[in-house]
């Protein structure tokens, strides 16, 4: 029985907020809050179309999320007790602030990024441990799938199947089709200055930086497809071989088609995925704000949307019984099935389940502790019940090395 505001309006938060409207014993009343309130309402408008059986009270309201006071008076007219912030990774901190200065949890599914520098660690957040802590108020860092579920998974991996994991591979497949010729599945700048910068493993205590989408593998995905995959340098390294100090190497593998690639590499060779500012007709703009402005908006493209994604971890080492194991867990989703629900894709939809079951064990006590905390500090069993709960179906697959060293 509780309330909550949710920053953006998104496909993520568009996901989050019908979730919320289905588990209203939990989500009482919720108050969605964006810079562009006419997108809110188009959210609110379809919560009451297709749940019309909701009980949970639906509003919205404009604010700017780079003003810690614009937040703080938010915060206070509504008096929620907590803030799932599905806004830009740039507005982590401010929101952050918010919630320490109005007394109220946290939750959100990137870490920060500065915006003028293409560069994202849990340094800045985890700085505000012990500010939460002092208040006991708890902060859930990188509540999404990847982040997110992969950590989950991870701490599931250790809990029942290895006395200790030595080797990592998280695996993130879209074997989607949009129709369109180039578009991102989420915010474009955020998804563009990933991909583009250089990637980044874990190996014997040190980082190994590698160039853009310089290694990559034919990885089968069970149920969807093998598609070649690409390592990136992905957040919920950095934490996850901080909090299991076995392991000896951790990569995180994407896939990308061709075209997808070759598109991706004509941008970049016109200069449209800068992050420096130039001068156009007496304004300074990014041109990647510029590419953001003219590329479909992801929500857009769930409509017509087909093929499913298949995310999950491999994990390598020591079993239980003392015997070197092989384990994968995944979950698979089909875009089609996600749109049919809540009128959003699979990348939006993978997002926005975890966001609310996160969320969800904070507020009835299960996750609940003051501080700041990544997924995989906290107990993974009441997560991945309710992942196959609330339209995530969890597998497992043993023996097999779908991952190769």
């Amino acid at each position: 029985m509780s309330k909550v505001i949710i920053i953006g309006a998104g496909g993520v938060a568009n996901v989050v907020a019908k979730k919320c409207a289905q588990n209203d014993s939990v989500f009482t009343e919720v108050l969605i809050a964006t810079r562009t309130v006419s997108k809110a309402d188009k959210i609110v408008a379809e919560i009451h179309e297709h749940f019309p059986n909701s009980r949970t009270k639906f509003s919205t309201a404009t604010v700017d999320a780079d003003n810690v006071p614009a937040l703080v008076e938010l915060i206070n007219g509504f008096k929620p007790e907590m803030v799932i912030n599905l806004a830009l990774p740039y507005q982590d901190l401010t929101i952050m602030d918010a919630c320490l200065e109005t007394g109220v949890h946290y939750l959100d599914t990137a870490n920060y990024e500065p915006k003028d520098v293409a560069k994202f660690e849990y340094s800045w957040q985890w700085a505000y441990q012990d500010r939460f802590k002092e208040k006991g108020l708890m902060a859930l860092l990188g509540c999404g799938f990847d982040p997110g579920a992969t950590q989950a998974f991870t701490a599931y991996h250790a809990k029942h199947h290895f006395k200790e994991i030595h080797y990592l591979d998280i695996v993130d497949c879209n074997n989607g089709n949009h129709g369109k010729a180039f578009a991102t599945n989420f915010n474009p700048e955020i998804n563009i200055r990933e991909i583009t910068a250089n990637g980044r493993y874990y190996e014997n205590g040190e980082w190994i930086e590698t160039g853009p989408l310089e290694i990559s593998q034919d990885i089968y995905y069970p149920k969807v497809a093998t598609r070649k995959s690409y390592v990136l340098y992905h957040e919920e390294l950095e934490s996850l071989v901080k909090h299991f100090p076995t392991i000896k190497r951790a990569r995180f593998w994407m896939t990308f088609g061709e075209a997808y690639i070759k598109h991706l590499n004509v941008l970049e060779g016109i200069g449209m995925t800068s992050i420096e500012p130039i001068n156009f007709r007496g304004q300074q703009i990014a041109p990647i704000e510029f590419l953001k402005a003219v590329l479909p908006a992801p929500e857009s493209l769930a409509a017509n949307y087909t093929g499913q994604t298949c995310i999950g971890v491999q994990a390598k080492g020591t079993g239980k019984d003392g015997q070197e194991k092989v384990h994968f867990i995944y979950n698979v989703k089909d875009h089609a099935e996600c749109y049919r629900e809540v009128q959003a894709q699979g990348v939006s939809y993978t997002t926005g389940v975890p966001a609310m079951i996160g969320a969800m064990l904070m507020l009835q006590g299960t996750w609940m502790q003051p501080g700041v905390w990544n997924v995989e500090q906290l107990d993974p069993d009441p997560f991945i019940a309710a992942m196959n709960e609330w339209g995530l179906p969890v597998d497992e697959l043993a023996g097999i090395e779908l991952v190769k060293d």
